[in-house]
């Protein structure tokens, strides 16, 4: 088996048993970047010689006996994540040559627990977008191919790059972030796991932000046990985010393969939307099936604002993108566009540095927060923010997880919906309502369409039980028994 091939358990086991080095296993990953990333564009920056320098290091530490939880594993970082030292962009030219002087909590922490990092993956323009076309370093191609069909595919957004690097045997693992589904539904549309901790669980220190009310970093890989590891490592306490929740971390990974008998599993009837497609309103009934056979009791519920999630999801994240993306003035870091006054330098570098999706969220959200318009929209989104968060509370007193679609359809081309805004936004329609909420939420791969492509089913859960989340997820994923692969895996094993 090729070594890009094994999950991020397998490969701590195998660095361990001396069955390989770190630097193998870092140099798998690096050449499959230089041979596959030209195509895919899943890496905005590749770091091949520093990652090796870190894996001839994590061979030292795994040789007197000290190693942690991810010592030697090679994993991509989104490009919304500050490195010490190494360009951090948001995929924007605004920030195309900043390189940050410190570096984000989720990140020092996956470096404390010894990982190696090669690279930092793409993503839609300052996390704004659903299907990783809106960079400026263009759009990232997901690994699959339609049956007997050339065309690109989208890979999911905002978390893309990120989910196509995992898909595609470039990383082990990566960190995502999630604001209205940008974990889960590029998970979904790569046939990977991706998870969304409650909002808190994971400081948001150092990442840049889009809404800082929603922000929720995260990670994907290939296993849920994987997705467990890397979050053992991710989660904690931060003093410099005020947003951070201090409770304690579980150990995630005991939770693999735990006993689901009596486990309430929840099926929300609003999710059975317009527009969800048979293939995956078959899967997901299949996902009730599996569950029910593993000993859970399946129980119908409500989320009634669930209908209003989306509109007021995009009143909302504009709203403090809006606000959030006011520093980028030209003035203290970032590109400059020089200007006959001071307003037209704010102008001409705002007008230069941003794409058109940001431009599009920003005037939304700089409308909605208008004088004569607060009221009507942003006070009034966040009043329906509450009810949607309720309808979460009140279904958790009847069951202990809610299981429900991850995407209304598999990926789609690469251009079909570009042209349509809101048809593109409707792609999140499944993932923004617990988003909103705050909840803990999983997309787990339950199998293939009928072209080929990878269908997922979501997983929601109580406020900081993630434990549920990985429980079941990993009787979804044993009895789906997902394996499928994109074939252009096979050509960076060559």
């Amino acid at each position: 088996m090729s070594l890009t091939e094994l999950t991020i358990a397998d490969a701590a086991s195998g660095l361990r048993a001396r069955q390989f080095s770190a630097v193998e296993l870092v140099r798998a990953h690096v050449d499959a970047i230089d041979a596959l990333n030209p195509r895919l564009n899943a890496y905005i920056t590749s770091t091949r010689e520093a990652a090796l320098k870190a894996a001839q290091q994590a061979d030292e530490v795994l040789a007197r006996g000290e190693a942690r939880s991810l010592t030697g594993i090679p994993l991509g970082i989104k490009d919304l994540f500050c490195t010490n030292g190494v360009r951090t962009t948001a995929a924007s030219n605004i920030l195309r040559n900043f390189v940050p002087p410190y570096e984000s909590t989720v990140t020092a922490n996956l470096l404390r627990d010894g990982a190696v990092f090669v690279g930092k993956t793409n993503l839609d323009e300052f996390a704004m977008g659903s299907a990783n076309i809106t960079s400026a370093f263009g759009p990232v191609e997901n690994p699959w191919k339609r049956n007997g069909d050339d065309a690109a595919l989208v890979p999911g957004g905002s978390s893309g790059g990120s989910a196509a690097a995992v898909a595609a045997g470039l990383a082990m693992g990566a960190t995502g972030t999630d604001t209205g589904g940008s974990i889960r539904q590029p998970a979904a549309y790569c046939g990977i796991v991706g998870l969304k901790p409650t909002y808190g669980r994971c400081s948001r220190f150092g990442t840049i932000a889009y809404a800082s009310s929603l922000d929720q970093a995260g990670p994907m890989a290939r296993s849920v046990r994987d997705c467990a590891i890397m979050l053992q490592s991710m989660a904690g306490f931060d003093e410099r985010d005020s947003t951070s929740v201090n409770c304690d971390v579980p150990d995630y990974s005991a939770a693999i393969g735990r006993s689901l008998k009596g486990l309430k599993v929840g099926i929300p009837a609003e999710y059975r939307a317009e527009g969800l497609s048979a293939e995956i309103g078959a899967a997901w009934l299949q996902g009730i099936a599996w569950l029910k056979a593993a000993g859970c009791e399946i129980v119908d519920v409500s989320l009634p604002h669930t209908k209003y999630g989306l509109a007021t999801y995009y009143i909302v994240a504009p709203a403090e993108c809006s606000s959030n993306l006011a520093r980028y003035d030209g003035l203290r870091f970032g590109e400059r566009v020089p200007g006959d006054t001071l307003d037209a330098m704010y102008e001409a570098t705002r007008r230069a540095g941003f794409g058109p999706e940001v431009r599009r969220r920003i005037m939304m959200g700089t409308y909605v927060l208008s004088a004569g318009y607060y009221d009507a929209y942003y006070l009034k989104a966040q009043k329906v923010r509450t009810l949607i968060r309720r309808d979460f509370t009140e279904a958790f007193e009847k069951v202990d997880v809610l299981l429900t679609p991850t995407a209304p359809t598999p990926a789609f081309a690469q251009g079909e919906q570009s042209d349509d805004p809101v048809q593109m936004y409707l792609n999140d329609i499944f993932t923004v309502p617990a988003s909103m909420a705050g909840m803990p939420a999983m997309s787990v791969p339950v199998g293939l369409g009928a072209t080929g492509l990878p269908l997922g089913l979501q997983l929601i859960g109580r406020p900081f039980d993630e434990e549920t989340l990985l429980a079941t997820g990993s009787a979804l994923e044993q009895a789906a028994g997902f394996t499928h692969r994109p074939a252009i895996r096979a050509e960076a094993a060559k």
